[in-house]
């Protein structure tokens, strides 16, 4: 069946013009990640939550309570163990929805999957406010768990393959663009809701329900503006002056061809690719789960120039620890974040294969050295290496969309994309749960606060050297994995794509070219906001200088 019209969501409305410049998909991309990104941000919601009736001190629920009772009661407060379960279903939804719906997007463009994303982030927000408003926590786990869950995973994979097409230059750069600003989300929307949260609050009221209302509303704007500003390039497009690498050594790894996503499950690089991610990120968010009291617990009174260890502080010394950690776990986040964009530019010139393994060699060195530092009472060292390590943890993300890419091609490389992010959503159960329990264990063999972390870090550096291994016995996709002319044709008949010449960049017609205006206002309307995240993250992190 022939379509003789489009709607104004459908792919064949968003091919670009031979006008258009590429410099306006990544603000587009950051739109949508500098929103969805918020998920990272949402404990900041916890502790009012947990006195949304009792306003200045939680009312407890009876030991009768357990957590499915506590799901609909409406007579005490919610626990910040239990709230802490929306943020477990944002990862796994993130990773699930990706995964089904990735194929889906190949076919019907960034700008309906970005709309639905919005749609789905914004709505899960909203009916997460009027769960709040009737205390009824099934709402809240409906709406941002599961519903803004879903959003995530579109939002999320929305922009991959877009970038990788109108960067085939700068693969490593683009992606590096877009997942930078997933990080940076909680940046902005942390210190917001802090103070939406100030404003809103009463001697009734904590204010999260009408924080939820306007940041829904601000996200709505700023999605839906990054959805429809999605263009996709003509099949065949190519940056002027640039042509695609011979097949050469250095470059074996790069394909011109492409898998489909249906095969992906087969292949046993995608597998290992699926390991070295999950290695990756387990190590990582095992540090940032623990970072805030690890430091607590290992320097003690040194963070505040009291000789006594952990156990000997008094609750006010504490007190000031806490804060002096909370501006260590800021610094990481600038961290993650600038790791994101760093690395994936620089596995443009490294490759992929070599940056990883940049990542596994150095990391694990990394984490051996942490206890020697710790032993040695040098929090420079002991700060410098996790600051490291964190900046590798945020460039795997943005560097295995690329390394994806490069294996198996352009084509569906947002549906495989959403296939390996379940990768992330098992490294989010596997990392906490070693890191968490066996720092239980240590402590309850009677080992000291300071060196309750060791054996930890020796096994996050096995981890590490688990995904070396891995990435090492990655080599080019075999040719029968590879779709063939016909199923290619195919594949871009169901993706709606229009063909052009290899370097005439003919899109849409009468595409005039795009002003230098356009593209400067649409990186400021991204570029603002991120730069005050960036501020309020440094004041915060000035606190363990300071």
């Amino acid at each position: 069946m022939t379509h003789t019209k489009t709607g104004f969501l459908d792919k064949e409305r968003t091919i670009a013009g031979a006008g258009f410049n590429r410099w306006l998909v990544p603000p587009a991309a950051l739109a949508i990640h500098l929103c969805i990104g918020m998920a990272y941000g949402f404990s900041v919601f916890w502790l009012p939550l947990s006195k949304a009736l009792g306003i200045t001190a939680s009312i407890p629920c009876g030991p009768e309570v357990g957590f499915f009772q506590e799901l609909f009661v409406t007579g005490c407060d919610w626990r910040i163990s239990t709230l802490g379960w929306m943020y477990t279903l944002f990862f796994v939804f993130l990773g699930s929805s990706a995964a089904i719906w990735g194929g889906w997007l190949e076919h019907v463009g960034p700008r309906k999957a970005a709309v639905v994303s919005a749609l789905c982030w914004c709505g899960g927000m909203l009916f997460s406010a009027l769960g709040i408003y009737l205390h009824q926590f099934w709402m809240m786990l409906l709406g941002s768990g599961v519903i803004g869950g879903i959003g995530l995973g579109l939002g999320y994979i929305s922009p991959v393959s877009t970038l990788i097409k109108w960067f085939p230059d700068r693969r490593g750069m683009a992606t590096g663009m877009a997942i930078m600003g997933f990080g940076g989300g909680a940046m902005i929307g942390s210190p917001l809701a802090a103070l939406l949260m100030k404003h809103f609050a009463t001697s009734t009221d904590v204010g999260v329900m009408q924080t939820f209302v306007v940041m829904a509303s601000i996200y709505f704007v700023f999605m839906m503006a990054g959805a429809l500003s999605y263009r996709v390039p003509v099949t065949g497009w190519q940056p002027a002056g640039w042509t695609p690498p011979a097949a050469q050594v250095h470059n074996a790894m790069i394909t011109q061809r492409h898998v489909h996503v249906k095969n992906v499950f087969k292949i046993k690089q995608f597998w290992l690719l699926w390991a070295v991610l999950c290695m990756n990120v387990s190590a990582g968010i095992g540090v940032i789960g623990m970072s805030s009291p690890m430091l607590q617990e290992v320097f003690g009174g040194q963070l505040i120039g009291v000789a006594k260890t952990f156990g000997e502080l008094d609750k006010l010394e504490l007190a000031v620890c806490a804060s002096v950690a909370a501006g260590f776990t800021a610094l990481l986040s600038l961290f993650n974040i600038g790791g994101r964009f760093f690395w994936a530019s620089l596995s443009d010139l490294l490759g992929r294969k070599m940056t990883f393994i940049v990542f596994f060699v150095v990391g694990g060195l990394l984490y051996i050295s942490v206890s020697g530092s710790a032993e040695a009472g040098s929090k420079l060292l002991f700060v410098a290496a996790l600051c490291i390590i964190l900046s590798m943890y945020g460039g795997g993300f943005s560097t295995i969309a690329a390394y994806l890419a490069d294996l198996f091609g352009t084509q569906m490389v947002g549906a495989i994309h959403g296939r390996l992010l379940t990768a992330w959503a098992t490294a989010g159960i596997l990392g906490p749960v070693i890191v968490n329990y066996m720092r239980e264990y240590q402590r309850s063999l009677g080992i000291p606060h300071d060196q309750a972390y060791n054996q930890t870090m020796l096994i996050l550096a096995g981890m590490l050297m688990i995904g070396l291994v891995c990435n090492l016995l990655i080599r080019p996709v075999a040719d029968k994995w590879f779709m063939t002319d016909a199923e290619l044709a195919e594949e871009k008949r169901l993706a709606h794509e229009k063909v052009g010449g290899a370097n005439n960049g003919q899109g849409a017609e009468n595409d005039k070219p795009t002003s230098l205006v356009i593209i400067c206002l649409a990186w400021t309307v991204v570029v603002i906001p991120l730069s005050w995240g960036i501020y309020k993250t440094l004041m915060n992190a000035s606190k363990f200088f300071g």
